[in-house]
């Protein structure tokens, strides 16, 4: 029995899933004639109160279209400097759309309103035109932490005074909105374009989602098939899909509870000099002393448990629903038994 902790992109669909998946029916997606995949856009678009929705193969996929909408060659975007779009996709920003980021010092990935408001350019002609602000949420690299709706409401008012767009990185939108018993259509009415996975916690094996306007929408079609995202008859991709929205979304209150429930074992732990509070379904924390993250990783993997260094310091587990209660409590048990 492997416990895989690396990532929840990780996860394998269900046997219910793959039935799912084989009875879809399917047509054409580029002549927007696949009824599955049409159903999955209409669906979550409706969840999130927003006009339309576009399945592609990747988060990075949606993500880079939503900024490429909002942009032109020499503009400028705005993120926290630990942000996916930043570091994550390939320079797909410069790459894509030819723009360039700014990058800003949050709070475990969480930029705030005053810090936003303050980095963007007045009108110059030497300067980018400050075009778009992106938030993640939940934040990969600060550990699953959440935004607040009020800490993100007062970085749309700082959007709309002046007249930026607003994008959300939500790869993992599902874990903060079970988490905080949020509405989706909180998230609809404040972003301009959303990015939404599915292949992550909910466990389907492929596709995300861009929600936007009607007007967008029709550009981000465009985006797609420019960058070869044009799919035919993917409506066995979507199908999964449907089905995580409609069986696997409240579950990810386990993979949290899973994440707690590990990190009162390893704070207690004298080479786990910090450790960043789970929110969600990340864990992150810092090891010294005994281990290196290198060595902690190689001593659980002779227990069959993978997890992943990030950086020289800190090790990540990212909790999922193919890690079973029974995995978490072997889990605390040889983590209880390694030396301090």
């Amino acid at each position: 029995m492997i416990i895989e902790l690396r990532s929840d992109t990780f996860t394998l669909p269900t046997p219910e899933m793959k039935e799912a998946m084989m009875q879809a029916p399917l047509g054409d997606d580029v002549f927007s004639e696949d009824p599955s995949i049409n159903h999955l856009e209409e669906k979550t678009a409706a969840m999130f109160g927003m006009e339309a929705a576009l399945f592609c193969p990747s988060g990075t996929m949606t993500n880079q279209i939503g900024l490429n909408v909002h942009t032109r060659p020499g503009d400028e975007i705005i993120c926290d400097v630990m942000s996916h779009v930043y570091i994550y996709e390939g320079g797909g920003i410069a790459f894509n759309s030819g723009s360039q980021v700014k990058t800003l010092h949050g709070n475990r990935g969480r930029i705030d309103a005053d810090t936003v408001e303050s980095a963007i350019n007045p009108y110059d002609i030497h300067k980018a035109r400050t075009r778009v602000v992106s938030l993640e949420n939940t934040t990969n690299r600060g550990g699953g932490a959440c935004y607040s709706m009020q800490e993100m409401q007062a970085i749309k008012n700082v959007c709309t005074a002046n007249g930026l767009a607003f994008h959300l990185d939500g790869a993992r939108l599902w874990n903060a909105i079970v988490a905080n018993g949020e509405d989706p259509k909180q998230y609809g009415a404040m972003f301009d374009t959303i990015s939404v996975c599915l292949s992550k916690g909910l466990g389907a094996p492929v596709g995300s989602l861009l929600l936007c306007n009607n007007i967008l929408m029709k550009e981000a079609r465009r985006v797609r098939k420019k960058l070869g995202g044009g799919m035919r008859q993917a409506g066995f991709l979507a199908a999964a899909g449907t089905y995580a929205l409609d069986h696997h979304v409240d579950r990810l209150a386990q993979d949290h509870e899973h994440a707690r429930k590990i990190a009162d074992v390893l704070r207690n732990k004298s080479w786990v000099p910090d450790l960043l509070e789970p929110e969600t379904n990340i864990l992150i924390f810092t090891v010294e002393g005994a281990y290196t993250p290198a060595s902690f990783c190689s001593a659980l993997e002779e227990h069959n448990i993978r997890c992943m260094a990030i950086s020289k310091t800190q090790v990540r587990m990212v909790f999922h629903l193919d890690i079973s209660p029974m995995m978490v409590e072997k889990m605390i048990e040889i983590l209880s038994d390694l030396k301090d």
